[in-house]
C-alpha cells in the first residue's frame, strides 16, 4: 500500500482545513480507511474512520468538528477540519484502519497542520 497526504498548513483558530489522502496498491473501494494524527510527543491515533460502504465513525476528540468522506472513483479519502484550535496542532496521516494504530505499517510522509494565532 501506498499514501499520499496534502492539505495542511498554518492557520489560526477557528479556521478550516481540508485534507486528502490518495490511496494506491489495493482495492480502495473495498477497504476500511482511517485518518491518524500525532502531536508533538505523543503516540500517534486514531481520528475517524470509513467503512467500505461509507458509514464514518470519530474519536471523542474531533467528534462534531472533523467529517471523513471518500471518493472511490479518486482513491482518495478526505478529512475536513473545522474549528481548529491549538489542540489540533500535528502531522496527519491515512492508512488502513485500525484501533491501534502502532500495528500498522507503509505509513505516508503525512502533511503537517499548525494551529496558531
Amino acid at each position: 500500500a501506498w499514501f499520499e497526504e496534502s492539505g495542511g498548513g498554518l492557520v489560526q483558530p477557528g479556521a478550516s482545513l481540508r485534507l486528502s489522502c490518495t490511496a494506491s496498491r489495493f482495492t480502495f473501494s473495498r477497504t476500511t480507511m482511517g485518518w491518524y494524527r500525532q502531536r508533538p510527543g505523543n503516540e500517534r491515533e486514531l481520528l475517524a474512520h470509513i467503512t467500505d460502504d461509507d458509514r464514518p465513525r470519530y474519536a471523542d476528540s474531533i467528534k462534531g468538528r472533523f467529517t471523513i468522506s471518500k471518493d472511490n472513483a479518486k482513491n482518495t479519502v478526505y478529512l475536513q477540519m473545522d474549528n481548529l484550535n491549538s489542540e489540533d496542532k500535528a502531522a496527519y496521516y491515512c492508512n488502513y484502519y485500525s484501533d491501534i494504530p502502532r500495528y500498522l505499517s507503509n505509513w505516508g510522509q503525512g502533511t503537517l497542520v499548525t494551529v496558531s494565532s
